[in-house]
């Protein structure tokens, strides 16, 4: 079999293939559905941003007790727990708009309760791919994971946009509630083994050393031993760091301009169908920029990535000077097919470079800062666009992006981190436990 799909012979792989799709073709649902149902009630950009946000805040809050959670028991029990609890939420959500008895308040309070669910099993989800997948074909994994993921996020975006403008934003968050369902029970039937545990092999890279699969660790006592083990294991990476203090910029911008922005301009400028191919649009170059990423073989993999989100910034500015729909499509397919490369190397890199027993919890720090300023973004862009117009706080946030990328790129860390290439397939590939 061709090394670009090794790793669908492992049959654990495939479920958890299985299930992020199934999970994702519903999400591609949920911030459509969620930000007209919200526009409907009340109009306001300022609401949309505080429902977004208050998910986003509590998502943040609970990712590190997420990543000690998933590095302490079955990281695919974590899952189905949280797959159902995601399941229960968002069926209580469509039917609150489908009845028409929602409102902002229920709205926010139910948004941080699915927040809580998804930071829980987060850690779990990014983590679990190494004790499936041999070393030597992660970066085919997490390719293949991508493309998975993005194609089905290209077939509900506009299928969503349709749907709500037919029907009822209600339905489209239906569909996410009961693609949880459908994920618990593809996770239900992982079986993962546990992390190797080895001596680190000897050496530095930068200023960290070569890990092996995972340290040997002592006993935990308790949880705060566990978040201290973590963030010693994230701030002695220069590399990390930077690029998370880097992201927790440019995820702000972004998130505020896409989706608290972006659904108001829409609506404005080009109509609910139209932002539904807009974001389909970028959901199609992220398929390319992983196929493409999959087979990527360069030893700056991780600088590679950090430069490609310099292109992140196309639709903002294309939202904020001229909105038209051809534009946005081109300007998403660009930013899509360019951050995909970003995020296989980030994947890969954390993968390679730190202890695979300690990994969720390095992920859940990583997605702390990277999104600690995300619900700040969300729920500051609607007052900054009423004081400034939508035109200037876009091209700001545009602007704001792009700086967040130089200053990755100043980092010796970020530019000179080495990827260890795959060696030629000689065999076959070592199955994992089913």
């Amino acid at each position: 079999m061709n090394t670009a799909l090794a790793p669908l012979r492992i049959p654990a792989f495939r479920l958890l293939l299985g299930g992020r799709t199934i999970n994702a073709l519903g999400n591609s649902f949920a911030p459509i559905a969620l930000a007209f149902a919200v526009l409907d009630l009340t109009g306001s950009a300022t609401d949309l941003g505080l429902v977004v946000g208050a998910r986003t805040l509590v998502n943040v809050i609970f990712l590190l007790f997420g990543g000690v959670l998933a590095d302490r028991m079955p990281k695919h029990l974590l899952m189905v727990g949280a797959s159902l609890a995601a399941f229960v939420t968002q069926a209580i959500v469509a039917t609150l708009v489908l009845t028409g008895t929602a409102n902002i308040p229920l709205l926010i309070v139910i948004s941080a309760v699915n927040g809580m669910v998804g930071a829980l099993a987060l850690p779990a989800t990014s983590s679990i791919l190494p004790q499936i997948v041999p070393a030597d074909i992660r970066q085919q994994a997490n390719g293949l994971n991508r493309v998975a993921l993005n194609t089905a996020a290209v077939l509900g975006a506009p299928l969503a946009g349709i749907v709500v403008a037919a029907t009822n934003p209600g339905w489209g968050i239906a569909v996410d509630s009961v693609t949880f369902l459908v994920s618990a029970v593809l996770f239900a039937f992982l079986r993962v083994p546990p992390p190797v545990q080895a001596e680190p092999a000897p050496g530095v890279i930068g200023d960290e050393q070569t890990p092996g699969e995972a340290a040997v660790e002592p006993s935990r006592p308790n949880i705060f031993a566990d978040l201290r083990t973590g963030w010693t294991e994230f701030r002695s990476r220069t590399w990390l760091w930077v690029v998370v203090a880097g992201f927790c910029v440019l995820n702000a911008a972004w998130s505020g301009s896409l989706f608290v922005l972006g659904p108001v301009v829409a609506d404005e400028a080009i109509g609910r169908r139209a932002w539904g191919l807009v974001l389909a649009a970028e959901t199609l170059g992220m398929i390319v920029g992983a196929l493409l990423a999959i087979r990527l073989r360069m030893r700056r993999l991780l600088f590679f990535g950090v430069f490609s989100t310099l292109f992140m910034s196309l639709p903002v500015v294309i939202l904020g000077v001229y909105p038209h729909l051809w534009l946005l499509i081109g300007g998403a397919l660009v930013a899509g097919l360019m951050v995909e490369q970003f995020g296989i190397a980030w994947e890969t890199t954390m993968q390679e470079h730190i202890p695979a027993d300690k990994l969720a919890r390095v992920y859940s720090y990583d997605m702390v800062g990277s999104f600690v300023a995300i619900p700040v973004g969300q729920m500051a862009v609607g007052p900054i666009a009423q004081a400034v117009g939508l035109e200037s706080t876009l091209v700001g946030a545009a602007v704001l992006m792009t700086a967040a990328v130089i200053f990755m790129l100043l980092s010796r860390d970020v530019r000179t981190l080495p990827h260890k290439l795959p060696e030629p397939e000689t065999g076959a590939v070592k199955q994992s436990v089913a």
